[in-house]
């Protein structure tokens, strides 16, 4: 049960707002001690965690790559790109988003959207542009419940669509820990099981999305008024 004792680390580290790398490193060496290891093997095998994995830190290469492109005007654009369409409003736009989410997250591809790839250079800006295509003035609380609706559909969308796919680590996690009780399951038939949440999930949270979208027309209705 010692060992249990990294899982508060992370729980105390991350509720005190330490950095989280910090907090990762200290909670595995605490785990690490309290299974009896000596430091240097714990150091060790931290080490060779690392450089088995370190194409991770690849995807830190996306957030210079974002700052440049909206330095360039990528918001604008986007902006004036969902102006061209009078017809859209930031309910089905959302839930369009939502739906591409889910889907590609369910084969995969997960890194193909997010919040820094996506949800603030191009989603949130599109969103709020087809609000402030109904209204004269967009005040600053519906501007951040809308950019707060982006980041949650994003979530939703990657959270319930990862699941479908079979090769994805919780499914592969939960098949080995299966395995080690003798209890033998196909990734397949795990992933299977995640399709009926992952609808559950797009009807509740879309409909969220058209409710947000009704409050907005009303709001700008009693605005234009």
């Amino acid at each position: 049960m010692l060992t249990l004792l990294g899982v508060a680390v992370v729980v105390l580290g991350f509720a005190a707002r330490f950095n989280p790398l910090l907090v990762v490193v200290v909670a595995a060496l605490v785990t690490g001690l309290a299974a009896g290891l000596p430091p240097l093997e714990v150091l060790a095998t931290l080490g060779k965690a690392f450089n088995e994995n370190r194409f991770v830190t690849v995807a830190l290469l996306v957030l210079p790559v974002i700052g440049v492109a909206e330095r360039a005007g990528l918001q604008e654009r986007a902006k004036m790109l969902i102006a061209r369409f009078q017809g859209v409003s930031v309910g089905p736009l959302l839930v369009v988003y939502l739906l591409f989410r889910q889907l590609t997250a369910a084969v995969g591809l997960i890194s193909i959207a997010g919040q820094a790839q996506t949800v603030r250079p191009l989603i949130a800006p599109m969103a709020e542009a087809a609000a402030e295509a109904r209204t004269d003035e967009l005040p600053e609380p519906s501007r951040m419940r809308i950019r707060a609706f982006a980041a949650a559909t994003d979530n939703v969308g990657a959270f319930f669509g990862e699941d479908i796919f079979l090769a994805i680590g919780s499914i592969l996690l939960m098949v080995g820990f299966l395995a080690t009780d003798g209890i033998v399951i196909e990734p397949l038939r795990l992933s299977m099981w995640a399709i009926p949440t992952a609808v559950a999930a797009f009807l509740i949270h879309g409909s969220r999305l058209l409710l947000l979208d009704r409050s907005l027309r009303s709001r700008g209705e009693r605005a234009a008024s």
